[in-house]
């Protein structure tokens, strides 16, 4: 995922649902609006559970909010070349994200957000996860198709996982094994993380250009997210194929609910799209929330539902080509923020 790529747009902050009944729709709430400001680009959402923290890729800077009251924590700076993913290491009290231009891995101290080093990973450094099993922090370097395998204990590059393809984002099984979206082969990419080494290569066909990539840790179920408007609910131990569904254009993160069971895509086009896991093998689509159009990265609170959305103010260029985002779009300076989304029952 490339900040500028796609760029935020806000069309209202209404949060409303059609179709279905009262007794199977979820429903949700804006309960709060929190201003970033400046830089005028984002990317990934992550929340910290520990913590209760919000951190959001912001250009060249990653951003800080308390996932509760929205109050400003601080800032990560020193990234020039742009900053995309997030992963949490309690254990040695630090932060990793990234300098994508630079291909570096960029560590930080989790008290103070101060940079403390800065770790060769490779050109186009993107999405980062953290493997609990192994304790090992993953760089998804995107354009060089491969990944960079981290030790926090020690800071140091402890193997480069090649895997060949254009890659976008990962999630780890916490079972030995994690999984990538390559982009332009159609497929989920599995590898081991006590070899890292790819074991299995499985084709999504009518999955074009894989972007969020999420996972129900219990049940072994992959949910991942298209360009072109489709869901692909795969079983992680095999990859089979195990139902698809229509959502919203310009996806661009997934998220699951483990209390809920249900998957989630941010959109592009200011919809929340959602598919319930009625059990291991059957699957049910709920209807859209609307949002706000550019909301298409996500961070979840797992215990609460509560959802954060990225998105800003724009103007639109009604005369450029509406898949020219850079021409059409142009953000209002200094409107980039925060939508936190309360579900009104659990």
């Amino acid at each position: 995922m490339k900040t500028g790529i796609f760029w935020g747009l806000v069309a209202g902050l209404a949060i409303s649902l059609s179709g279905a009944t009262a007794a199977t729709r979820p429903a949700y709430t804006l309960s709060k609006v929190v201003s970033i400001s400046v830089p005028d680009r984002w990317d990934y959402v992550h929340y910290d559970a520990p913590s209760d923290r919000v951190y959001i890729a912001h250009g060249a800077e990653l951003s800080v909010i308390n996932g509760k009251t929205g109050a400003r924590i601080g800032v990560v700076t020193g990234m020039p070349g742009g900053t995309h993913g997030i992963a949490i290491s309690h254990a040695t009290n630090q932060g990793f994200t990234d300098d994508g231009e630079a291909g570096e891995a960029v560590v930080f101290n989790l008290k103070t957000l101060a940079v403390e080093k800065r770790i060769k990973a490779a050109p186009d450094a993107d999405g980062i996860f953290f493997d609990h099993r192994t304790d090992t922090v993953y760089v998804i370097d995107g354009d060089s198709g491969e990944l960079t395998a981290i030790d926090p204990k020690t800071d140091k590059v402890i193997a480069t996982v090649p895997v060949g393809t254009k890659l976008e984002f990962g999630v780890s099984g916490e079972n030995g094994f994690a999984y990538v979206n390559a982009v332009k082969k159609h497929e989920i990419i599995r590898f081991n993380t006590h070899t890292n080494r790819v074991d299995a290569r499985w084709l999504m066909p009518r999955c074009e250009s894989p972007r969020g990539l999420a996972i129900d840790l219990s049940s072994h179920r992959l949910f991942s997210t298209c360009g072109n408007g489709v869901m692909v609910v795969m079983n992680a131990d095999n990859g089979t194929v195990l139902r698809e569904f229509p959502i919203g254009k310009g996806s661009d993160a997934a998220r699951f609910d483990p209390k809920t069971h249900i998957a989630f895509s941010s959109n592009f086009d200011g919809t929340l799209s959602m598919v319930r896991e009625v059990s291991p093998d059957k699957f049910e689509a709920l209807p859209a929330v609307e949002t706000a159009l550019g909301a298409r990265t996500m961070g979840l609170n797992p215990q609460t539902g509560r959802i954060y959305l990225v998105t800003a103010t724009i103007h639109i260029n009604d005369k450029a080509s509406p898949t020219d985002y850079r021409h059409r779009y142009q953000i209002a300076p200094g409107s980039v923020r925060v939508l936190f989304l309360d579900p009104t029952q659990r």
